[in-house]
């Protein structure tokens, strides 16, 4: 079947679709769609990989298929440095498939693939790039391979298709019905679609990914001469800046390569305000000092207002009440179980232990008309609380 003439639009399809890539996302993927009833086949330079997804139930082995079974979508799940190489491999092998990526990066694959159809040795043609679109599920776990993937890890999640387009003209190159395809993956798997060209893509991931893993890795690292007894002091403050710190390096030199441009730029105003606070720091008590320092924190707190809210709804304030449990099995369920009692909808909930002291706080987001009622019944369930 071609899908580039049969649509999702007009009847229900499963496609068969090929997973060129079998590591967390891959695998997830694969998982996804086998549960929404697709055939699915795995490929991958890694036996050993392929044959965990296989055997979790990710897919079928490409080799191992039935005679026939030739994938309509192609799913390029390989790393960043690789995955231009293995679309161009793709839309050679399979002139009748939809070629989709999902690489966290999109400028530098559309222009290498783009180049590959100015070369007169290349087999690609502008043609075929009417069968690619890139896009990128912005989910993942702290665990890697394919034992840590999930069929539901995209649920919810944004999943951006970025169409191929003409740098030069602007036109776009993806066929309108391989778009649409795009987008109905990652509808089939749960994940909430967005679409834009892939320079705004690279220009918006770099400020909302690249740059906090890189401010992240940049404080962790101040970390590795501190004395202990610093860091005994440390709390979920630290716990929250450095959490993502634990990225896999060669990943991250190369998300980081392929998209460098947008990220300096954003760096360039980064290093102007901490120059800034530096100067100020110098002299904290010279004439302005004080206000620029508070200055800066507003511009904070200003920015942190504008991060999307739960569901990524507009951003809401909620108040935290916080409720004080001993550090034994069985806790957290029971504030959980007594909140649920009372009927009050917990919007976030963090928890932090006590530094020397066998108890724990169990922060709880709720609307702000629901605070005083959740702590008064809260108090007469016997639950210490403080609120904020």
């Amino acid at each position: 079947m071609n899908l580039l003439t049969a649509t999702p639009d007009s009847v229900r399809q499963t496609p068969t679709v090929l997973i060129r890539g079998t590591g967390l996302l891959g695998t997830s993927i694969g998982l996804g769609l086998r549960a929404d009833g697709h055939q699915v086949l795995l490929s991958d330079p890694s036996a050993t990989a392929q044959a965990i997804a296989a055997d979790i139930g990710a897919g079928i082995i490409l080799e191992q298929a039935p005679e026939g079974s030739d994938p309509e979508i192609v799913i390029v799940a390989a790393p960043p440095e690789a995955t231009a190489a293995e679309v161009a491999a793709a839309l050679i092998r399979f002139p009748d498939a939809v070629v989709l990526d999902i690489a966290s990066t999109k400028s530098e694959i559309l222009s290498l693939l783009l180049h590959r159809t100015q070369d007169e040795a290349s087999a690609l043609t502008r043609a075929d790039l009417g069968r690619y679109v890139g896009t990128h599920p912005m989910a993942g776990r702290e665990k890697s391979g394919p034992v840590a993937a999930r069929g539901e890890l995209f649920t919810s999640m944004p999943w951006v298709i970025c169409p191929a387009v003409d740098p030069v003209t602007g036109d776009q190159l993806s066929a309108p019905e391989a778009v649409k395809w795009a987008g109905e993956v990652g509808r089939r798997l749960g994940a909430t679609v967005h679409q834009m060209d892939p320079a705004r893509h690279d220009e918006s991931v770099a400020l909302i990914s690249h740059l906090p893993q890189i401010a992240a890795s940049l404080v962790a690292s101040r970390l590795q001469d501190a004395p202990v007894s610093a860091l005994a002091l440390a709390g979920n403050g630290l716990r929250d800046v450095t959490r993502i710190a634990a990225s896999d390096p060669g990943l991250w030199v190369q998300i980081l390569s392929s998209n460098a441009r947008p990220v300096v730029e954003i760096l360039y105003g980064l290093r102007a305000d901490m120059e800034r606070l530096i100067s100020t720091l110098e002299a904290p008590r010279a004439p302005g000092g004080q206000a620029d320092i508070a200055q800066l924190i507003a511009e904070g707190n200003s920015g942190v207002t504008r991060v999307p809210g739960k569901h990524g709804a507009p951003p809401q304030s909620f108040t935290v009440l916080t409720v004080i449990v001993d550090d034994k099995p069985g806790q957290i369920a029971a504030v959980l179980n007594d909140v649920a009692t009372v009927g009050v909808n917990v919007e976030d909930l963090r928890m932090e232990h006590s530094a020397g002291h066998q108890v724990g706080m169990v922060e709880l987001s709720v609307l702000p008309g629901r605070r005083d009622e959740l702590a008064e019944a809260m108090t007469e369930f016997g639950w210490k609380v403080v609120l904020s």
